[in-house]
């Protein structure tokens, strides 16, 4: 029912800033009960960075608090990520995922990549 597209990875310095973006089609984003942020390094569990539940709150993990911000745009139908203060253990493929309300479903996009390597 819902599409998720990631863009904005690349290649940073420690130090340096990226925004990623998640453009959602099929279904309103203000319609979900939650829009996140996860990420998965090599080798690693994949874990939560950031989410929104919708209307209730915003909710970081403790290694990007403060560094990392999640918005996002209802007219376009996009979450953002926006990272600051980038460090090597960033690094990581990040992934756009939504969920729908009333134990639906979950979407996910195809993850883009994120490396911060000096």
């Amino acid at each position: 029912q819902v599409q998720l597209v990631e863009s904005g990875g690349g290649l940073v310095q420690p130090g340096g800033s990226l925004r990623l973006s998640c453009v959602a089609s099929g279904r309103s984003i203000s319609s979900l009960y939650a829009m996140g942020w996860y990420r998965q390094a090599p080798g690693k569990q994949r874990e939560l960075v950031a989410i929104i539940i919708i209307g209730v709150s915003i909710n970081y993990a403790d290694s990007v608090k403060g560094r990392f911000t999640i918005s996002r745009d209802n007219a376009k139908n996009t979450v953002y990520l926006q990272m600051n203060s980038l460090k090597p253990e960033d690094t990581a493929v990040y992934y756009c995922n939504g969920r729908a309300g009333g134990y639906g479903p979950d979407y996910w996009g195809q993850g883009t990549q994120v490396t911060v390597s000096s």
